[in-house]
């Protein structure tokens, strides 16, 4: 049987829990940490050499000179002489102002209003903010005891190891060991000079983070990007939205670049381009490395080289294209390999790697090159064309050599040698030397197109003069053997010689084209 709980009993408890949610209320709200409210606290006078009560309209005010020290909580305050309201809990302070926020925080200055209910601290004039990471300078400074936070907006500097920082507005979070930075930013280090629209610096990483235009100027590298970061302790950098970076001749460019200075090493990601204004030349991609140390760069995905001299530019695409260095920096070669194709107006081409050696001037095509120059197309087992005054000098097809060039629909002017040697004037060929099992079927025609007859010859070595790319003159060397005949007394089989393949298809009508292989 349950026991009756009488009526004056039942209102005796809801009464007492009404006063126990009431007790828990104000305890709440007497005590930090509670989940409610914060506590409430008084400023407290510790010591003052002289105290003098100046009552005011419901206040009451105390003068306090020499060796002045308050305390709220664990924050101590030190001066030569303040003005405490007791009854707003706030109080002005002058001259040698010292607050002791905890054992490695301290901030110095020489006036100080101080609001003990929202527990804000503003300094002024020739202040100082001290920590273990930094110290901060400026002529004006908030600082919030609640959220730990100092902030200025005339200026300041901050000094942290070998950093020193400087800008218009800042603000410290010195919980988290950052500063947030807006407003001509200047980060001067012995090595670089940093400059940003706004940016947030760690202390304790010594990493600083850009959200703005932001360049990086060092002794022989200039680096600009509109996001990312720099770790100053060991100089790496994460750069993204138009970041590029200058060394020297030499500038990179990309959606976001890596760069370890230290180590002279670097990553670049998407819509890639290297220019070299020594070499005049620039590579573009949409991966790139590099190792300044090891002497050397390499581009990938989607390549574009453009090399250009007196005439024209030349574009060139690869698989992969790698420019190596020399001791002293400077390009020496350059390497395109796995399908490589390339376009100039007066001269077209395609191979399996390409090998650009810049001290001799000297392009190697390799594996099955072949390359066209208005009607002619060329081919060898390598070719090899040198420049000189940054125009093409000659060329030599070196090993089955083969040029042959359109008669007709149907029929091909042919000319085979184990080397070829062709020489340019004004950036075209005019001299062709065939040296080694030199043979040539070539269809000779008058001036209106009549076809004279055939001219199949086999000789040692032959000379072949060219004028506006067309054969004006044929001279056999050293034991020739043929004949000029008519076009019936030739037979069909013999009018193609061994090993001949035509692919002009294959051939780049424009700088596009290169990327169709």
């Amino acid at each position: 049987m349950k026991p009756k709980i009488s009526r004056a009993l039942k209102i005796v408890f809801l009464y007492s829990g009404k006063l126990m949610f009431l007790g828990m209320l104000v305890v709440f709200l007497q005590f930090p940490h509670s989940g409610f409210a914060q506590q409430k606290t008084k400023v407290l006078i510790i010591n003052a050499r002289d105290l003098k009560i100046e009552k005011e309209v419901g206040l009451n005010i105390n003068q306090l000179v020499g060796d002045v020290i308050l305390r709220q909580d664990s924050t101590w305050f030190y001066c030569d002489s303040a003005l405490h309201n007791s009854e707003k809990n706030n109080f002005d302070a002058y001259g040698n102002v010292h607050i002791n926020v905890n054992d490695t925080l301290h901030i110095y200055g020489d006036v100080l209003n101080y609001n003990g209910t929202r527990r804000i601290a503003k300094m002024h004039h020739n202040v100082r903010m001290v920590d273990d990471k930094a110290v901060l300078t400026t002529e004006h400074l908030t600082y919030n005891r609640k959220t730990s936070v100092a902030s200025y907006r005339t200026g300041g500097q901050i000094v942290s190891d070998t950093n020193i920082l400087t800008s218009i507005i800042g603000h410290y979070y010195t919980r988290d060991n950052e500063f947030f930075f807006k407003d001509s930013v200047v980060l001067t280090n012995p090595d670089y000079v940093m400059r940003s629209d706004t940016l947030r610096y760690n202390t304790e990483t010594e990493t600083a983070y850009f959200y703005g235009p932001t360049t990086i100027t060092g002794e022989d590298d200039f680096i600009y990007c509109e996001r990312g970061w720099y770790d100053t302790r060991n100089d790496i950098a994460s750069l993204k939205r138009n970041a590029y970076i200058v060394h020297v001749n030499r500038i990179m460019e990309g959606d976001s670049i890596y760069y370890d200075e230290g180590n002279a090493y670097g990553e670049a990601y998407r819509n890639i381009t290297l220019i070299d204004t020594v070499e005049n030349m620039i590579v573009k991609g949409n991966y790139a490395e590099f190792d300044r140390k090891a002497g050397y760069a390499f581009v990938t995905d989607s390549v574009m080289a453009i090399l250009t001299d007196a005439y024209d530019s030349l574009y060139i695409h690869s698989d992969t294209l790698m420019i190596l260095s020399d001791s002293a920096g400077d390009a020496e070669s350059i390497y395109a390999y796995y399908k490589v194709k390339f376009f100039r107006k007066d001269l077209q081409g395609m191979c399996d790697s390409m090998l650009y050696y810049i001290p001799d001037s000297a392009i190697n095509l390799m594996k099955d090159p072949v390359m066209w120059s208005e009607e002619n197309q060329m081919s060898a087992d390598t070719i090899v064309i040198v420049y000189a005054n940054n125009e093409a000098d000659s060329m030599v097809l070196k090993n089955s050599g083969f040029i042959i060039s359109r008669d007709s629909t149907d029929s091909f002017n042919q000319i085979k040698g184990k080397t070829m040697v062709g020489y340019f004037k004004n950036n075209e060929i005019y001299k062709i030397v065939v040296s080694g099992n030199s043979q040539t079927v070539y269809f000779f025609r008058e001036e209106g197109g009549s076809l004279i007859g055939i001219n199949k010859v086999m000789a040692s070595n032959m000379l072949i003069l060219l004028e506006n790319s067309e054969i004006v003159d044929i001279t056999f060397i050293d034991r020739p053997d043929g004949s000029t005949s008519p076009e019936e007394e030739v037979p069909s089989d013999e009018l193609r010689l061994k090993g001949f393949k035509w692919i002009d298809d294959r051939r780049p009508q424009n700088k596009w084209d290169i990327f169709h292989w």
